[in-house]
C-alpha cells in the first residue's frame, strides 16, 4: 500500500510503499489447467462426490482439488453426547400425529 508520511523531526516526509496484510476474500484461486485466477464453483460427480470446478472468463471448468492442509486440520465429530447434547430417545419421541392433528398447538 502508499502510505503518506508528514515531515517530522530526525525524518523526512513524502509518500511510501509498505507492506499490508492482505485478506482471505481478495485472493482468487489459480486453475490448474490455464494458470489464470478464476471463480470456484461447485458441481457432483456422477458417484455424487462434491467437488470444486473452476468457471468464469477463461475457465477451463476444470476440477481444483481441496489443498492437503484443509484435510488435515478437519476435526472428527465427538462420537459420545456431551453435556448439552439432546438425549436420542427425546429426539425420536412422537410429538405429533398428522392424521389425527395431536401435537398441534391451539392457534
Amino acid at each position: 500500500v502508499k502510505k503518506h508520511i508528514k515531515q517530522g523531526q530526525g525524518h523526512e516526509g513524502g509518500i511510501f510503499t509498505v507492506e499490508a496484510p492482505l485478506h482471505a476474500s481478495n485472493v482468487q484461486v489459480v486453475d490448474p489447467v490455464t494458470g489464470r485466477p478464476v471463480k470456484v464453483g461447485v458441481r457432483y460427480l456422477e458417484d455424487g462426490m462434491k467437488v470444486r470446478v473452476s468457471r468464469g472468463l477463461g475457465a477451463s471448468g476444470s476440477i481444483i482439488p481441496r489443498p492437503e492442509i484443509l484435510k488435515i486440520r478437519t476435526t472428527p465429530r465427538p462420537t459420545v453426547a456431551g453435556p448439552k447434547d439432546t438425549p436420542m430417545d427425546v429426539v425420536f419421541e412422537k410429538t405429533y400425529d398428522a392424521k389425527t392433528g395431536k401435537g398441534m398447538p391451539e392457534l
